[in-house]
């Protein structure tokens, strides 16, 4: 009996794709994104990283990004609604709200105050310059 308990998932997608009107699904399909779907690439050079991430279908003003020495942060929030109506009855109302957000840790410190961000078709782009040292290196004299 407990075979086909473990079975049960192959057949309730089965019956899910066969007669779709007895399922309802979100019109989205999916439920709010996971952290980890933020997908990021950094890139360095050396004055600068560069970094791109991928938010798609959220609002410039919804997304906030924070740094901390090393540590980069960014947070956003998703909202999602649909709705129809047929004159007073209100058929189906759908909404979605949540927040997703990411931190990673960088080699060297931010120059905070010279980066700057840019927000088209989906992606974040980050410019991360780093942190001068007030002397460059620094070599010690031995006793």
């Amino acid at each position: 009996m407990g075979a086909l308990s473990n079975r049960g998932g192959f057949f309730d997608d089965f019956f899910r794709d066969l007669s779709p009107s007895f399922y309802v699904k979100p019109l989205h399909g999916d439920p709010l994104p996971h952290p980890s779907q933020i997908k990021i690439d950094v890139k360095e050079t050396d004055a600068a990283y560069t970094v791109n991430a991928e938010i798609p279908g959220v609002a410039k003003d919804d997304i906030h990004v924070s740094l901390d020495g090393n540590v980069v942060t960014v947070r956003a929030e998703v909202k999602q609604h649909d709705s129809s109506e047929t004159e007073h009855k209100v058929l189906r109302s759908e909404r979605y709200f949540g927040e997703i957000s990411r931190s990673f840790q960088l080699p060297l410190d931010i120059e905070a105050s010279d980066a700057g961000a840019k927000y088209d078709n989906g992606i974040l782009t980050l410019t991360l310059p780093k942190k001068r040292t007030a002397g460059g290196v620094q070599k010690l004299k031995i006793d």
